[in-house]
């Protein structure tokens, strides 16, 4: 299964996450949706998308795609094209839910994934400009480098796309 994963960071938590699924998955092909072009969704049977998320949402990047690429992701909501999605978001927030998929994919893209996942974040301060050092101060009470990526959940996400 030819495998495209595609994926927005701002930090490098969700290409850290992206990397680690491509690890896991053969034949997988990275790439950063800040990088043109795209490669052809025609030429993979699975595509992975995924975005870091910061107060809610989502790089704009990924917009940018899914606005870019709707033709050929309407075909294979609509089963036109035989292929696998999976989504993914990194960030500090464990929780969220399906929420967080449906505020920054659309509907019918959450609703045709074989899998959804939260799968975690780094914050990095030395990355991390003064309001959000600051914003992570009030919100979680963390001033330190907190890394809380979950590979248990990314490999139950990979064995769902491998499904």
């Amino acid at each position: 299964m030819k495998t495209l994963i595609l994926y927005a960071t701002k930090y490098g938590a969700a290409e850290e996450i992206a990397g680690v699924i491509a690890g896991q998955i053969d034949d997988a092909v990275l790439h950063n949706l800040k990088l043109q072009p795209i490669p052809p969704l025609e030429d993979y049977d699975c595509i992975i998308i995924g975005s870091s998320i910061y107060a809610g949402s989502a790089r704009k990047e990924l917009g940018k795609f899914i606005l870019d690429n709707m033709g050929t992701l309407r075909a294979i909501i609509d089963g036109e094209q035989k292929k696998k999605i999976g989504l993914f978001v990194s960030g500090m927030s464990q929780e969220g839910g399906e929420g967080v998929f449906f505020r920054n994919f659309t509907e019918p893209l959450v609703s045709a994934a074989k899998a959804t996942a939260v799968l975690g974040g780094i914050f990095d301060p030395q990355k991390a400009n003064f309001f959000e050092k600051l914003i992570m101060k009030i919100v979680t009470k963390q001033t330190g480098y907190v890394n809380n990526i979950d590979n248990e959940k990314i490999n139950a996400f990979v064995a769902a796309m491998k499904e």
